[in-house]
């Protein structure tokens, strides 16, 4: 029984968060982690044929980030 409350109370208070961050957008303040990697310049590099480990270090990224960049610019 505590277990049903419980799901209740979650639910609840998602739902109020989702609220609250839907106002939030409208209002301009909720836009999210400023962009870290510079797709152009990842992109740049790479036509340079700069390996990805050399695009990483320089852009100080990991190599991750960098294929996520050159998926984006393709």
């Amino acid at each position: 029984m505590l277990g049903v409350f419980t799901e209740f109370e979650t639910a609840l208070r998602r739902e109020r968060q989702l609220d609250g961050i839907a106002a939030a957008k409208q209002r301009g303040v909720y836009k999210g982690r400023k962009p870290s990697v510079d797709v152009q310049a990842v992109h740049e590099l790479a036509v340079q044929g700069i390996g990805v480990s050399e695009i990483a270090k320089r852009q100080q990224i990991g190599r991750a980030s960098v294929y996520r960049a050159l998926g984006q610019a393709s």
